[in-house]
């Protein structure tokens, strides 16, 4: 009987086989890669504002506390928008007629609110407690970066949930005293390896099996 296969056919059929696999995995390795990526993520994408508000201005050169203007953040779940009178308190006096802060005396006249777009965004199936992790030690910088060096804000990390579990796993190496919460230099000292053990401790922090239960991010 006839040979109805060339003998080629059996290095080809094991090629393909093998470009598949190679295709497929590629395939989900692009989709992770694309998932994990500022288009997606919007990390280090700064977003245009209804007014150009550099957090470098106010909390480096100025030296105003993040509480000043996000009031909620130790006692409620969000950090809060300052209202336009938080604004008005001091440029009543300075900068009064700078054109870029026209909307801001406008919004003060006219009692409406300026409508800022949120640059560290959960999706609306996350909870998420700003008071919890600022009672426990988390810093501001732990999760916002250096919004002291930002002339315009951006999110300085991705906020996906595998971030968000690296850290619930683990909390100790982001922990800090309360007082220097919204120190964005403050550095563990470098000659105590347990130091974050004992601010987990401390804080009476739990373990990672709970800290990483879904239901503790998900309600």
């Amino acid at each position: 009987m006839a040979q109805i296969f060339h003998r080629s056919t059996n290095v080809i059929s094991k090629v393909s086989l093998v470009a598949l696999f190679g295709l497929v995995v590629g395939g989900i390795g692009l989709v992770m890669a694309i998932e994990r990526s500022p288009y997606v993520t919007r990390r280090g994408v700064v977003v245009e504002q209804a007014v150009k508000f550099s957090h470098h201005h106010h909390t480096a050169a100025l030296g105003i506390d993040c509480r000043y203007c996000h009031t909620s953040v130790e006692t409620a779940a969000f950090a809060g928008i300052p209202p336009t009178e938080t604004c008005m308190n001091c440029h009543k006096q300075i900068w009064v007629d700078s054109p870029m802060l026209e909307p801001v005396r406008a919004s003060f006249r006219s009692g409406k609110p300026l409508r800022f777009t949120r640059v560290n965004d959960l999706p609306d199936f996350t909870y998420f407690n700003h008071s919890i992790h600022v009672a426990k030690g988390v810093g501001c910088v732990t999760c916002h970066g250096r919004v002291d060096e930002m002339p315009l804000l951006k999110r300085a990390a991705s906020l996906q949930m595998q971030w968000c579990l690296d850290c619930h796993r683990n909390p100790a190496p982001n922990l800090r005293p309360p007082e220097q919460v919204t120190n964005m230099s403050w550095q563990p000292p470098s000659d105590d390896p347990d130091y974050g053990q004992r601010l987990m401790q401390a804080a009476n922090i739990g373990d990672a099996r709970r800290l990483t239960s879904c239901s503790t991010c998900h309600h």
